[in-house]
């Protein structure tokens, strides 16, 4: 399964130091068990099109062996550390988790 996460930050936060402390928070997230893969990354740059939302800053995309190992995920102390370290980062905040369908 995959988990999607979208980012807005506060415009106070948009400052080199903070998006580098960031990053580093983000890239942090990939060390815990259960994690098949993934990355974060931020809007590309591609055509303007009416469809496409390029509004976000960040964007981390993982990969999961199982819904029950994302699961674990969610109350892994170190994935609260991240969020305890950068919540007062955010503006918002959106998740899409994907379960592969119909093959």
């Amino acid at each position: 399964m995959e988990h999607h996460v979208y980012f807005w930050l506060k415009d106070e936060n948009k400052n080199e130091a903070d998006r580098k402390a960031f990053e580093g928070g983000l890239s942090s997230l990939f060390k815990l068990p259960g994690l098949l893969g993934g990355f974060w990354a931020v809007p590309a740059k591609v055509m303007e099109r009416p469809v496409v939302d390029q509004s976000w800053d960040y964007a981390l995309t993982m990969t999961f062996e199982s819904i029950e190992a994302q699961d674990a995920y969610q109350v892994d102390p170190d994935h609260h550390v991240f969020i305890d370290s950068f919540k007062s980062f955010w503006a918002r905040v959106e998740v899409r988790d994907l379960e592969k369908a119909g093959q």
